[in-house]
């Protein structure tokens, strides 16, 4: 798929404010600084379409990006960020909870792993948060550049392993580097797929 055309559309803190249009949705979540922005990005080849930080915790909002003006990104805040309050991360679990379970235009949400880490427990509960729950997710290997092939490989290969010891089978997986673009053409392919599925 090629993307012609990508812009910030707008800003939500609630379900409710999100855009009205009835159009696919693809929402990217992860822990604070997994490299979320980096591969929005890098899936749009736009360098700052989404705000890229050194600060973990950045993204506070539900931020929607239409994409060829027929589909959207959601970039959806960073969860596990230790240095928040109680409060705050309360009420950022209330956000993303309040916009995964009760979005229609949510399509599929992808799962953001730094592939360089062990299976976190905060990762591993989340996923089935999103089991118990039925919603549609894609679990994305980051930052694969940051280890040699071989070695990048065999950590994905044990994370999945780890995964299928309570998982029957797998979500879809893929594996990506926003600074060499890999992953790239599998995720907008599949994108493209889902595109042609209609919306409840």
């Amino acid at each position: 798929m090629l993307v012609n055309s990508a812009r910030f559309q707008v800003s939500s803190s609630n379900v409710a404010q999100c855009p009205k249009e009835m159009r696919h949705e693809y929402a990217f979540i992860g822990r604070s600084n997994v490299g979320k922005s980096s591969l929005i990005n890098m899936l749009t080849n736009h360098k700052n379409l989404a705000k890229t930080s050194a600060t973990p915790g950045k993204t506070m909002l539900i931020n929607h990006f239409n994409i060829n003006d027929s589909w959207s990104i959601v970039d959806l805040p960073g969860y596990g960020y230790a240095r928040r309050g109680k409060e705050s991360r309360d009420e950022l679990r209330s956000m993303i909870e309040g916009y995964i379970l009760n979005r229609p235009q949510m399509t599929n949400l992808f799962l953001l792993i730094d592939s360089r880490l062990d299976p976190q427990r905060i990762d591993m509960e989340f996923m089935e948060w999103l089991a118990e729950n039925d919603v549609p997710f894609s679990i994305v290997f980051t930052k694969l550049d940051k280890m040699g092939p071989v070695a990048g490989k065999q950590k994905v290969a044990a994370y999945c392993t780890k995964l299928l010891e309570t998982w029957e089978e797998l979500p879809p997986v893929f594996l990506t580097s926003s600074e060499d673009g890999r992953g790239r053409e599998e995720i907008l392919d599949y994108i493209e797929q889902l595109n042609k599925l209609p919306l409840d």
